[in-house]
């Protein structure tokens, strides 16, 4: 007798024999009990999953002796015909090869017929969904209403492309993908009956090449048979098919983990330099980092992984090296960069740069976390006001005596408006809570360059971010209730940022402190009025005379309030200032450019 492949050889003879499609073979277990026998199904799922052979089982229940009936003997003639390929009231169509009009007008002749010998005439139609739309339609009189003696049988490994109209006419069985330890169990099963020595691990990676698909891993155990003979070990099959090894990826992923980029790079170059399959590669890992996030997520739930009990324990010690949100980061690196692979020229230069990004992505640190770190070092600082991020002071041009005696660096130099503000507004500076505002109110009229400068303090006393955007800012109108607020062209970016409910309920709110209730906010991109200060100028002038004691009146200080300094506090200043420096080391950044 000719050699039979394994596939063939072992392939399922009953329900009881198919792996991993239990809800699909009780169903219909049940159905022939029952006697629910529909006139039409659909088979769908991947390959080498069962479909086909899910439907001549179903087919021999059906025309067994005495049946319908779910246990027939093996050795029953009618279950042996179909078996074999020959019973002619069974009959197997390749939809690929036989999808056209014409040989669906065919078989619509042919189901007129009785079975010539048995209980019923079935068609299975395999990857039905190869017949073209005008074959679909001229089958769908036939399926919806056949026979009583005639069965369809579809199987398909792509349903989106069945029509609808005849997925409507079938009742539909989705089989899923086999879990890696079933095939690990039916391939060690054939192995024995083979009298071949298979490696529990060899067994694994073939199970797990196989993706889900039984007759892929059955057929890779023929080859590796032929290869190897009796004896079969991991290292057999990582070479044949190009796999890498369970304690290489979980090496990989350890030095990802850790932020080895030097292990990575050295482990990559190892399995690239052995031929191994890199888009195979990325997916383990990317499989790897999965189990690690469920394996952390449910706090050590197994049920929920397909894991040997070997990587059990790898799981636990590396699932304790990251958080689950840099899991996540690392996995969404990955998942891009698997569909990126197939289009480099360069698959080995690609991986190099992906593993390097995921280590960056694993050592990132969240915006909340930044903001937090900042909150904190803002608490730390006291009430000082030089301690906090974003808040500058003015530098005093002196002798350079004094100059040198000043503990702390400059953090801006801030020129002086040059015309001399009203009384009222400065009042209004130096004291917010002051009637001054509320005094020219009254009056008709608004004083608002005070009333902007007093507005400014007022929300960065609430929200330090929302007044670092407001000091590049400009009050342009208060008219009908209605503050409109421009910024410069080059700061028109600002304006997406704070133009929010939260900004527009907090100046409002300010607002209304100040003695303008019901004012409503409106920004706009809008050039400066020439020879007006800065806002950031009278925001820093007001913040030092809120927060710092008044110095003493010398003899300097008049000179230098008479003449302002206009020389920008140069970047070496900046440099030297240890709260500064602290937010360097935090965002990893560097001073680009010291403004005015």
């Amino acid at each position: 007798m000719s050699y039979q492949v394994i596939a063939r050889k072992y392939r399922p003879q009953r329900f009881a024999d198919v792996v991993g499609q239990e809800h699909v073979t009780q169903t219909l277990a049940n159905a022939i009990a029952g006697g629910r026998i529909a006139h039409a199904y659909l088979f769908c799922g991947p390959r080498g999953t069962g479909k086909t052979t899910i439907a001549r089982i179903f087919a021999k229940c059906l025309n067994c002796t005495g049946g319908p009936r779910v246990d027939f003997p093996l050795d029953d003639p009618k279950a042996v015909e179909i078996a074999e390929g020959r019973a002619i009231d069974v009959l197997e169509i390749d939809g690929a090869s036989n999808n056209g009009v014409e040989q669906v007008r065919e078989l619509r002749e042919t189901v007129k017929y009785a079975p010539a010998s048995s209980k019923f005439k079935i068609y299975i139609i395999d990857e039905v969904h190869m017949l073209s739309t005008q074959a679909f339609n001229a089958l769908l009189k036939t399926l919806e209403e056949p026979p009583a003696h005639v069965k369809f049988f579809f199987a398909t490994t792509d349903p989106e492309k069945v029509l609808l109209t005849i997925l409507s006419r079938c009742q539909r069985f989705d089989l899923r993908r086999i879990p890696t330890a079933l095939i690990s169990q039916h391939l060690e099963y054939i192995a024995r009956q083979e009298k071949v020595d298979v490696d529990p691990d060899a067994l694994h990676a073939i199970a797990r090449g196989a993706d889900g698909g039984l007759r892929d891993a059955e057929s890779a155990l023929d080859q590796l048979i032929s290869f190897c003979g009796t004896k079969i070990v991991e290292a057999d099959v990582l070479s044949m098919f190009g796999l890498t090894a369970r304690r290489q990826v979980l090496g990989l992923a350890l030095a990802i983990l850790n932020g080895d980029a030097a292990a990575a790079l050295r482990e990559l170059n190892e399995l690239s330099r052995h031929g191994k399959d890199l888009g195979r590669l990325l997916s383990d890992l990317l499989n790897h980092f999965r189990n690690l996030l469920l394996f952390q997520v449910s706090q050590g739930d197994l049920s929920l992984l397909e894991v040997s009990e070997s990587e059990v324990a790898s799981l636990k010690e590396q699932s304790a090296l990251a958080e689950t949100d840099a899991l996540t980061r690392v996995m969404d690196v990955l998942t891009e960069a698997e569909g990126r692979l197939r289009d480099a020229a360069s698959k080995k230069i690609f991986v190099e740069v992906v593993l390097l990004r995921a280590i960056q992505a694993r050592n990132a640190v969240s915006i909340d976390a930044v903001l937090a770190k900042l909150q904190q070092l803002r608490g730390n600082s006291g009430g000082n006001s030089g301690g906090n991020l974003g808040e500058t002071k003015p530098a005093v041009a002196a002798s350079p005596a004094a100059a040198s005696a000043k503990a702390q660096p400059a953090r801006a130099t801030v020129a002086e408006p040059s015309p001399a503000p009203p009384a009222k507004a400065t009042q209004a500076c130096i004291d917010p809570a002051t009637p001054a505002v509320a005094a020219t109110a009254a009056h008709g009229t608004v004083d608002l360059a005070g009333l902007w400068t007093s507005l400014v303090e007022a929300a960065g006393r609430a929200s330090s971010f929302t007044r670092s955007y407001l000091i590049e800012a400009h009050p342009v109108a208060l008219e009908n209730q209605l503050l409109t607020i421009g910024f410069d062209p080059e700061f028109a970016e600002h304006i997406e940022l704070v133009n929010n409910a939260k900004t527009h309920a907090l100046l409002q709110t300010k607002l209304q402190e100040l003695g303008q209730p019901g004012t409503r906010i409106k920004f706009i991109k809008a050039e400066r009025p020439a020879g007006r200060s800065t806002a950031a100028a009278a925001a820093l002038v007001s913040a030092t005379i809120l927060n710092s004691p008044a110095p003493p009146m010398t003899a300097a200080t008049a000179v230098a309030r008479e003449k302002p300094a206009t020389a920008p506090a140069s970047i070496g200043d900046f440099k030297n200032d240890p709260l500064i420096q602290k937010a360097l080391e935090i965002f990893k950044g560097q001073i680009v450019e010291v403004r005015a």
